[in-house]
């Protein structure tokens, strides 16, 4: 007899949403080596600042942590914080992110998901209500079927629905909490921070922001949409991470000097989980005092990501949003895998993106630019991508 697992495995098959891990091979600025064959644009990453390319950047980090030495370069924590896995690097880092974010506290965390699953179960419990974009991250999804609290998705950036779900909703609860992202990894869309911070004020709620996509990228120093919009000490609980255009590993949210305390003792994403080692923890620290100083790079990324989504619109290639996330639309998960192999054919890396981490009959290239990228290498995409997909895409 197949096994329910040998079984679903074929459904996913038939489906074109199987997937596999594939080896990668980094090689100069913006390219790789797919499955060791030629040299790829990588149209993939996440590391929008091209920081995780930066040779220059990386011996500049090398030779201090030689010159420093001691447990700057240890690479184990082998322990969680709460006993022996806690550093000075820890403590550093979290400093140097209250002095940036102009917050009371700043606490870490291993992961963008160790946070978003760690944070809210452990504020929001039976008793409390969590509104959350229906688009937000997966891990925001697995965080409210973690938490006690009553939870319920608004439609995206929905914010008449979401009025009226706290018109409906706020008295019956002791806290009410609205979660969503700044920026939205699929769509490369924004949240109207204006319009969440009025409901926020007007219902007597509490705002979680997921900045994943927003830090290194927008505001003045990169400290993501809400300092670009000027809201920074409105947010009360500001979720960044490490893992993508700081590149490397790790978050950290913004919050109270309380709220910090309540989740050292509470949230169990970090209560149970070793440590970053110092050596990571040197890096982002170092990494990250080098991107607030980026505002050329954050301005040209910016502008090439809109001369891209204007050409492509010029080719009659269906897109959306406004950020370096730029997604092509087609709709079926068949024709997004064989759009992506032909771009691969030619010399482009962008893997298609299917459900579920997209909604049924959404499935798209996600197009992510990155600032060590350049226009004469992005110009023909538009074209090409209209000829391999006539007839099928419209704007």
């Amino acid at each position: 007899m197949i096994s329910r697992y040998a079984r679903n495995l074929h459904e996913l098959e038939a489906k074109g949403r199987l997937r596999a891990l594939t080896p990668l091979e980094r090689c100069d600025a913006g390219h790789l080596v797919y499955q060791g064959s030629r040299k790829h644009l990588n149209l993939s990453s996440n590391d929008y600042l091209g920081l995780g390319q930066d040779e220059m950047l990386l011996q500049r980090f090398y030779k201090r942590l030689e010159k420093e030495g001691g447990e700057n370069r240890v690479f184990a924590a082998a322990s969680s914080r709460l006993l022996t896995g806690d550093s000075l690097a820890a403590h550093r880092l979290e400093s140097d992110l209250v002095k940036a974010y102009g917050t009371e506290s700043v606490l870490l965390f291993n992961s963008g998901y160790h946070a978003n699953i760690g944070i809210l179960p452990a504020l929001f419990r039976k008793g409390d209500l969590i509104l959350s974009d229906k688009l937000n991250h997966a891990s925001i999804h697995d965080g409210l079927r973690l938490s006690r609290a009553d939870h319920k998705r608004f439609r995206h950036g929905d914010y008449e629905q979401l009025h009226w779900l706290l018109s409906k909703n706020r008295k019956r609860y002791d806290q009410v909490v609205i979660v969503s992202e700044s920026v939205f990894s699929m769509d490369g869309d924004e949240a109207d921070l204006k319009a969440l911070l009025r409901l926020k004020y007007e219902f007597d709620v509490r705002l979680y922001l997921d900045e994943a996509h927003g830090v290194g990228v927008f505001g003045e120093k990169g400290l993501g949409k809400a300092e670009e919009k000027g809201v920074l000490s409105e947010i009360d609980f500001l979720v960044g991470t490490f893992g993508k255009a700081l590149a490397s590993i790790g978050a950290f949210v913004c919050c109270s000097k309380e709220i910090h305390d309540y989740l050292v003792n509470h949230s169990r994403s970090l209560i149970f989980t070793t440590g970053l080692p110092p050596v990571t923890l040197n890096w982002n620290q170092f990494v990250f005092q080098h991107m607030l100083g980026m505002t050329r790079e954050r301005q040209y990324l910016h502008e090439l990501s809109m001369q891209l989504r204007h050409a492509l619109t010029d080719e009659g290639v269906a897109t959306r949003g406004s950020t370096n996330i730029v997604p092509v639309l087609m709709g079926s998960d068949r024709k997004a895998l064989d759009l992506a192999k032909s771009m691969r054919e030619l010399g482009l890396l962008v893997l298609p993106v299917r459900p579920p981490t997209v909604p049924e009959g959404t499935a798209r290239l996600r197009l992510s630019l990155c600032a060590n990228m350049q226009w004469k290498d992005l110009q023909k995409i538009p074209a090409q991508i209209a000829a391999m997909t006539a007839g099928e895409n419209s704007a």
